[in-house]
């Protein structure tokens, strides 16, 4: 498990942009049962998730008008309950830290894996998003 000095400026980035934490598997379970759209991101410590994953979802979410309901995080080697129930959601789909996931009504609808944000500049990753909101969100 990682530090909590390490991990929390990196939860900050996305708590302080909307994003609700899910600490529990209960919490995970009561927040992807609610109607709605719903963007869940599995943060992390890697370099990836911090030059792409984090600043493209933060991007997407401020710079588009079809939204997700739900902003949602939980963070890998740290929020180990939560992220080993948002996991058992994001099947068939391998574990994949960072990763971002849409549900829509509870159901997975898009996933973006590490192997597809590795090597990307955020706006790549913001504008695959703001297309996926625009198919699945009001």
């Amino acid at each position: 498990m990682y530090p909590a000095e390490i991990v929390m400026p990196m939860k900050a980035e996305l708590t302080d942009s909307g994003f609700e934490e899910m600490l529990t598997a209960a919490e995970v379970e009561n927040s992807l049962k609610k109607k709605g759209t719903a963007l869940v991101v599995i943060n992390s410590v890697c370099g990836c998730a911090a030059g792409a994953c984090r600043p493209g979802v933060v991007m997407a979410v401020h710079n588009t008008v079809k939204k997700p309901d739900n902003l949602l995080t939980s963070f890998a080697g740290f929020d180990l309950e939560a992220v080993q129930k948002v996991r058992e959601y994001m099947l068939p789909y391998p574990p994949s830290s960072p990763s971002v996931a849409l549900f829509k009504d509870g159901e997975l609808v898009s996933m973006l894996e590490r192997h597809q944000i590795e090597g990307k500049p955020a706006q790549v990753i913001a504008q695959h998003l703001i297309s996926e909101f625009d198919k699945y969100c009001n």
